[in-house]
């Protein structure tokens, strides 16, 4: 008989499944949404992610044989670990494995390269040697000794466009289709609030919710500060609104924290914010909505509109939404360089997938497959979990991304706007001028403080400390930290991504 080891997640489709699998929907939604996961398994095995929507990461013992198996996005984190005896020790965190026996802790320093240039931890390996993601859409099965992998959904595979649909109809379906996603989020008996920025996907979400409170993070510089329009889209909507407004001590005083608890670096600046967000909303609720998904779905970001002009030279050089350091730079820098790990080489197979389809779907691909999971899905699932908060994404969801891997391109960008047909999806419920506004981006006055000694005594520190020495040229990186100070803004990416390496390093190697 199957036995559930760990699961993490939240299962959409449960009243269905419950009618399906025999299983009593009175349950307290634990045990309930335990008994799908084994009862999918005992019924569809390694097909069984196909007949779940919501996000899921689990381990089932059955008999001999040990299965694991990741959400088609990779929302929740799942790890594994092979021991010199041949054991496996996997978890939905490294720290579930570290505290295991023949768990040998040990420095992983390939990664650094790929780090230095995403700002985070892409592909199957981790920073911890031997550690390695199962990736999102593939299971995992671990027999009398024998470790095997397979996928079971493959984002490249489902890119089809339509062409036989307006965009008024590609809108409708959106709409449709939330508004039949919503009500599966949450439960009657739940309360929810929802994060909130001056985006579309953050306030669509709000609008099409029954959230009666919204939470948005701010800060006294106000050109940074997005909180003051999602007052207004707030006030529209007829909801609550709290601001955590962000002061730079705070700001550097959790850093530490963070890098803890996401397990892995990660120089996503607004991980801090978001982390400081999900502290301050935890407060008062348990249960939050966020916004996540559409941009990478629906053609978000604005360089998407460029990628026309990059055309077949994306795949010498996209390897996802950012991509601060080259090479020659990571040479001068890094006193140990290895030419054979390159960051390109994470994403190779996608270009191979989706070598018949148009550039922007190719940039969507990469982003969906390696900037999603190794940042932006880790970050809130990490930094939430700190903080007692539950994040549920109504965006993220199969049945979203199957609209978006039909829509032909023209429909998600053109010349002046980007998310074109989400857009006019959202304008059902909300104002054009909150629909349609210029997407700004989760912006964070980091690059000012990283220059103010009020608040970097530590960056500074550890920019000239025995620890940064043992893999950095402390020459190289300083000059990198002073060209910042004396106004080249455009570093202060470099600076922080060095930054939150040694905080993480220290954190998992000194410190512990």
């Amino acid at each position: 008989m199957a036995e559930l080891l760990e699961y993490r997640g939240h299962i959409r489709n449960w009243r269905g499944l419950c009618s399906e699998l025999g299983i009593d929907q009175s349950l307290p939604r634990s045990e309930r949404e335990q008994s799908i996961i084994v009862k999918a398994y005992e019924k569809w095995g390694r097909e069984m992610a196909d007949h779940l929507y919501g996000m899921f990461a689990f381990s089932i013992q059955d008999g001999a044989k040990l299965f694991c198996l990741r959400d088609q996005f990779g929302t929740k984190p799942f790890y594994y670990y092979q021991t010199a005896d041949g054991r496996l020790l996997c978890g939905t965190t490294i720290r579930r494995i570290m505290v295991q026996d023949g768990f040998v802790k040990e420095l992983n320093p390939d990664m650094l390269q790929i780090y230095l240039t995403l700002t985070y931890v892409a592909g199957e390996d981790t920073f911890f040697r031997g550690v390695k993601k199962l990736m999102p859409g593939h299971w995992l099965e671990f027999e009398n000794g024998k470790l095997t992998i397979g996928q079971y959904f493959d984002p490249s595979a489902q890119f089809r466009p339509d062409e036989s649909k307006t965009l008024a109809e590609w809108a409708d379906e959106i709409h449709t289709t939330l508004t039949r996603i919503m009500p599966e989020v949450k439960e009657d008996s739940e309360t929810a609030e929802s994060f909130l920025s001056g985006g579309v996907d953050s306030s669509y979400v709000l609008a099409m919710s029954d959230a009666k409170r919204a939470d948005s993070c701010g800060y006294d510089e106000e050109r940074f500060d997005e909180s003051r329009i999602a007052a207004k889209t707030a006030e529209l909507l007829g909801v609550e609104h709290s601001v955590a407004n962000i002061q730079p001590e705070q700001f550097f005083e959790v850093v530490p924290y963070v890098m803890y608890n996401m397990e892995q670096p990660l120089g996503d600046a607004s991980a801090i914010v978001f982390t400081l967000g999900c502290q301050a909303t935890a407060k008062h609720t348990k249960l939050c909505y966020s916004g996540e998904g559409a941009d990478e779905f629906f053609g978000g970001y604005n360089m998407y509109r460029n990628a026309e002009r990059y055309g077949e030279n994306l795949k010498t050089f996209y390897v996802g939404n950012t991509n601060i350091m080259k090479e020659d730079e990571k040479k001068r820098i890094l006193r140990h360089y290895n030419e054979n790990i390159l960051p390109i080489d994470l994403v190779k197979h996608i270009y191979d997938e989706t070598d018949h389809l148009d550039p922007l779907t190719k940039m969507s691909d990469v982003d969906i497959q390696i900037w999603l999971e190794g940042d932006i899905y880790l970050n809130v699932d990490k930094m939430s979990e700190a903080a007692g908060l539950e994040i549920r994404m109504p965006l993220t969801d199969r049945r979203i991304f199957d609209i978006a891997a039909r829509m032909p391109s023209r429909f998600k960008v053109n010349e002046e706007q980007n998310k074109v047909a989400f857009r006019t999806a959202a304008a059902k419920v909300l104002p054009e001028e909150i629909a349609f506004r210029k997407k700004l981006g989760f912006i964070v006055p980091v690059r000012i403080w990283l220059a103010d000694e009020r608040y970097n005594a530590d960056v500074r520190a550890k920019f000239t400390s025995d620890m940064a020495a043992q893999f950095f040229n402390l020459d190289e990186i300083n000059a990198i930290y002073r060209d910042y100070v004396g106004g080249n803004s455009d570093n202060w990416r470099k600076v922080w991504t060095i930054y939150t390496f040694l905080v993480w390093y220290e954190e998992y190697f000194v410190k512990r």
